[in-house]
């Protein structure tokens, strides 16, 4: 989906005033910890969790995206287990474009039977994100464009998040809508005006458990990623779990078209990637994750693929132990 944010670049410095929106930053990993798409998963795992991650998108691509990410997120209430927190930063770069993000994410869950096995939680998310441009890295045809910056120009963007995620010890599904704040008619100062701001983004994601024998069970999940402007985007998951210790699956990633939108001129392909996932839990504790994308649009001739690491810690007391915070 983002390989069209450089076009857009080169479309902004055309145009003065004209302010197009980005793709949010896609992380092929989610499926090990969903904050980064919907504030109601905070404290979902009722333990104390810290993530990294890191990724380096179209790799052989001059420009080319680069993503680093890190987020801790628990229960304040460690007997009721009704509140959980979260905090999220971002930093994302893309040729001359960079934004940094953080964001403050709030749960209150719901029991939903009396043996606690279902939970509802609804979610808050409250941050901003500052874009930047270097208009020293802008080169156009003409020399002496008025629609480059000189120098380096940044804003900063408010941003909320709601969601909303249930769970039982085999299922989950998610709804959740980022970057409300981002809409086309927010008011922006003329300086301002080569920055691209991420669109408001829609997602549904859900998934399942499902135990084949003591040692192996599969986990099957789909992530539906809407920006109300380009094709809908789809991922679609299957991880297999050995002995509770080694993950291993793969992620195909495409497009589909939800409803009829005007694209005309675009010529957007719905191919993206197939990706090839690992994780390993080093100790009950502490996990390793690798991904791998290969792009199978008309970019993969001109790249070596994407690679994503993450690194997950649990700490503090867990309240009890039940399958659905370590698998999902």
């Amino acid at each position: 989906m983002r390989k069209w944010i450089t076009v857009m670049i080169g479309i902004c410095c055309m145009q003065i005033g004209k302010v197009a929106a980005q793709q949010n930053i896609q992380f092929t990993q989610y499926i090990f910890n969903s904050l980064s798409i919907n504030p109601a998963y905070a404290g979902y795992k009722e333990e104390w969790f810290v993530q990294l991650g890191l990724r380096a998108q179209w790799v052989g691509i001059e420009g080319a995206p680069q993503t680093a990410t890190a987020s801790i997120d628990g229960i304040l209430d460690p007997l009721d287990r009704k509140m959980g927190l979260g905090v999220q930063i971002t930093t994302d770069k893309i040729g001359a474009q960079a934004a940094t993000s953080a964001t403050l994410n709030y749960a209150y869950r719901l029991q939903l039977d009396g043996d606690d096995t279902q939970r509802l939680s609804f979610g808050l998310g409250i941050g901003a994100a500052q874009y930047s441009i270097k208009g020293q890295m802008l080169t156009t045809a003409q020399p002496g464009d008025e629609a480059i910056p000189v120098g380096n120009q940044s804003n900063i963007v408010p941003d909320l998040r709601l969601g909303v995620f249930y769970n039982s010890d085999y299922w989950y599904v998610g709804l959740s809508a980022l970057d409300l704040f981002s809409g086309p008619n927010t008011r922006r100062n003329q300086s301002f005006a080569l920055n691209i701001i991420r669109s408001r983004h829609a997602y549904m994601m859900g998934g399942a458990l499902i135990n084949v024998s003591p040692e192996i069970r599969i986990r099957p999940s789909i992530l539906i990623k809407e920006d109300f402007r380009g094709p809908t985007s789809a991922d679609f998951n299957t991880m297999f779990i050995i002995n509770d210790k080694v993950w291993i699956g793969g992620s195909i990633r495409t497009g589909f078209n939800l409803w009829k939108k005007n694209l005309e001129g675009l010529n957007l392909s719905k191919e993206n990637s197939i990706s090839g996932i690992v994780q390993f839990f080093v100790n009950d504790r502490f996990r390793v994750g690798y991904s791998y994308d290969h792009v199978t649009s008309m970019l993969g001739s001109g790249q070596n693929g994407s690679h994503e690491i993450t690194m997950g810690l649990a700490f503090g007391k867990v309240p009890r132990s039940f399958i659905c915070p370590r698998v999902f």
